[in-house]
Formats: structure tokens, sequence, C-alpha cells
């Protein structure tokens, strides 16, 4: 029976990546605690080979378009469609053909503090990103829809590098030379459709905390401008603030005079 390496050194091997013919040998010791080192290893290889597989499954519609010769494919959300206040944000992305984001998925179905970690790893991995952010007064002006209509096209026409082809998250669209296909919850189908909803999520929510500072008494950092029934008393309480969305009930049957703020952003973040 092999008695070779301390455990913690065997410990800081397997952190590193051993080489096969280490594992041989390790397999070997009959110690207790080298054994539970191994069979760790080896669940953690097979959960990351697992995840691996997953990922590579959310770039199959991608896939497509690379198999016909458009390397480039973007895909394209945005977050702040229902809230009562604050912005619209829209975000493209560009990702490389193989990817490593732990945990990807649409935001809705990431916490909080994984969305902040998968925000900074795409920023690190991706092609290329693009960040719409549209104001109150855009949205009331032009209907919701059309606002993330537009807000969509900017993105995707604004790329540092331009997309051969894109998916968005439902949201249909005719852009010169760019194929576009609309996918149905595209968030939890495509990994570019997925990176975008994390990187307008997290922007909007930034955002958000910034404008809970300046209005206080709304609460925009807990539940981000959505019609809470704590947002919605706070609004008849103190009236609206300029980012309130006056096309919105029920800020639309209060007759408000004062028009809502205009603040309209694009921005290329690689």
């Amino acid at each position: 029976m092999t008695r070779g390496e301390s455990i913690q050194a065997i410990r800081e091997k397997l952190k590193a990546g051993p080489a096969p013919e280490e594992l041989a040998v390790w397999w070997q010791d009959s110690r207790a605690g080298v054994r539970k080192l191994l069979e760790a290893y080896e669940r953690k290889q097979a959960a990351r080979a697992a995840e691996r597989e997953r990922l590579d499954r959310l770039q199959d519609l991608e896939r497509e378009f690379w198999e016909k010769g458009l390397e480039q494919v973007a895909g394209c959300d945005e977050a702040g469609r229902g809230p009562l206040a604050g912005p619209l944000v829209t975000a493209a992305v560009i990702l490389p053909h193989t990817i490593w984001l732990p945990g990807l998925n649409d935001s809705k179905k990431v916490s909080a503090a994984r969305r902040e970690t998968l925000y900074q790893e795409i920023l690190e991995q991706a092609v290329s990103v693009t960040v719409s952010i549209l104001g109150p007064r855009e949205i009331d002006r032009l209907n919701i829809y059309q606002a993330a209509k537009k807000a969509m096209t900017l993105c995707l026409t604004h790329l540092k590098v331009r997309p051969q082809a894109s998916i968005t998250d439902a949201m249909p669209l005719e852009i010169p030379g760019m194929a576009v296909e609309d996918l149905v919850h595209g968030d939890s189908k495509s990994a570019a459709v997925a990176t975008a909803s994390i990187i307008a999520k997290v922007t909007r929510d930034h955002l958000m905390q910034e404008l809970d500072s300046q209005y206080p008494q709304f609460g925009f950092a807990q539940h981000k401008g959505y019609g809470t029934a704590q947002h919605i008393q706070a609004i008849l309480d103190c009236g609206p603030c300029p980012w309130h969305r006056r096309s919105y009930e029920p800020l639309k049957s209060m007759g408000l005079k004062e028009p809502a703020v205009s603040e309209n952003k694009l921005l290329k973040l690689k």
C-alpha cells in the first residue's frame, strides 16, 4: 500500500489539476483521507463536465448559424418592461464559440449574487457588448413594445463587432444584412440571449439602486420600480418622481402635468 505525499500536498495538486499518472498512484493510497479527497475530486469533475455539456447545448441555436458561415451571432434581451418606474435597459452580446460561464441561465432564474459574478465573467469572455438605456419619457412616447423594439435595434446595430445574425427574446426585428430569429423564452434557450439578459438585469438593478438614494421614499432598491403595494402607496402619498412612467396605471389616471425624465444612453461596454 502506497503512502507517499501528505494529504495537504495532494489536496493542493488536485486543486491545480493533477496528471493522470498522479491520480493512479493516489488511488493506491490506503489512507481514508486521500480516498475522500479523490472521491470529492471525481464528483467535482463530473459536475464540471455536466455543466460544460449544458453550456454547449445552450449554444445549439448559435451553432446553427455558425454552420451556415455566420460566425458572429448576437443575443439580445431587455430588463424593465413591466415596472412603474425606472429605465428600460436592453443589452446585446456576442459570445465566442466556446464559453465557460457556470450557472448561466435566464437572469430571473439566477440569484442576485451569481448575476453579479456572471456580469463580470461575461464582460471578460464576450466578443462585444452593447447596452441601451431608455428613460421613462421615451417609453411613454413610444409605448413599451415599440421602445423595446427600438432599443434592441440600437443595440444590435451598434455593437463594435457587427453581428451577421442575432437571436432576440421574442422580439421580431427586420435589420438589413442581419438574420434575426425571435425566440420565445430565448433567455433560457440561447447562451447569447441569456448573457444579454444578465447584462441588462444587472445594469438596471444598479441604476435603480442609484435612484433609491435620490428618492428613498419609494424603495426602488427593494422592488426595482415594480408595482408593489408599498410602491403604489408611496406614489399616492408622495406623488411620483420624474422617473415614474406616466403612461402606466395608476399614474396614467392621475392626470400628471410634469413630464417624465428623458435620459437615453447607448453604452459600448466591449
